[in-house]
């Protein structure tokens, strides 16, 4: 089957008054599920491409959900582009469903690996770029992984799990609600024969519901760890102190699997890459907290591993 590829006929000059365009915003459809934005800088002279992965839900290319607010991949985006790395952002295909109002209740894990394989394909057959990376955030991380070839110069993983799905989910109602763990677990058990199952206690529909057990049947699948021993390109583990998603163990446990890693661990640090000196409310609400700047390490770190 043909890929559909069609380039939009949109670019966006960003500038300030009185001085030259800084970066470069260009609009692309990659395929019928994939709009993103490619950033350039004024300097692209480096010839390198950043791919950027969001993570789980329907997380846009900037980073955001409904009611998370924080464009942490677009300000990795333009930190990038400070330092005249070119990057390509873009939509879980997800996001463009809800806008036309056809969601697909059918939606799998696999889909979005093939859209960042899909992505990843549309950039080398330009043949622009002389060097391809990959930045994985969350549920990213494992996409980049699986969407990672022989054209892939590096990967890197921000706030990427160690642990398959189920464990990740098993770990939270043990912690939360240890009494529906074992209703968990068998329904765990019938999604591994590629089944689906209503026989579950009303507490947990908001995990198992019919619309996501195939998704998360296809997810669960995947170890990060054994994936990540399969990976022979550089890759470069980012987690912080503060993530409440992803604990620094799950980091040093990725850095183990990989061939060439390197691990960064940024004290302060929380899942959305923010900075932050308090406790879980604070950390909680930065989530919807647009206003706050990446944590100055986590740009240094990109861009010393890209370049």
């Amino acid at each position: 089957m043909k890929l559909f590829i069609s380039v939009l006929v949109f670019s966006i000059t960003f500038q300030t008054v009185a001085q030259e365009p800084t970066t470069t915003q260009t609009e692309i459809e990659v395929s019928p599920f994939v709009d993103g934005t490619l950033l350039e800088p004024k300097d692209a002279s480096k010839n390198i491409l950043a791919i950027i992965i969001g993570d789980y839900g329907p997380t846009d290319r900037n980073g955001n959900q409904n009611f998370q607010k924080n464009n942490n991949l677009k300000k990795i985006a333009f930190s990038l582009a400070e330092n005249g790395i070119t990057s390509f952002r873009y939509d879980k295909r997800i996001v463009k469903q809800i806008l036309k109002g056809r969601v697909n209740a059918r939606l799998t894990f696999d889909d979005y690996v093939k859209d960042a394989k899909d992505v990843v394909n549309y950039f080398v057959k330009k043949e622009n770029y002389n060097a391809i990376y990959i930045i994985g955030h969350g549920q990213g991380s494992l996409i980049g992984m699986l969407a990672a070839n022989e054209h892939i110069t590096g990967l890197v993983s921000l706030g990427g799990s160690a642990k398959s799905i189920d464990q990740v989910i098993l770990e939270q109602i043990e912690q939360t609600a240890p009494r529906l763990k074992p209703d968990a677990e068998r329904v765990f058990n019938v999604l591994r024969t590629g089944k689906t199952t209503t026989e579950f206690p009303q507490e947990l529909s908001n995990i198992f519901s019919l619309d996501t057990q195939d998704f998360i049947a296809d997810w669960m699948q995947y170890n990060p760890i054994e994936i990540m021993e399969t990976l022979n390109i550089p890759v470069l583990i980012i987690n912080g102190t503060k993530d409440l998603q992803v604990s620094p163990e799950e980091a040093n446990q990725l850095y183990e699997a990989a061939k060439v890693g390197t691990l960064k661990t940024i004290t302060n640090m929380n899942h959305v890459l923010f900075i932050i000196e308090g406790g879980n409310l604070e950390n909680s609400k930065s989530y919807g907290e647009s206003f706050r700047p990446l944590a100055p390490e986590l740009i240094l770190a990109l861009t010393a591993f890209i370049k």
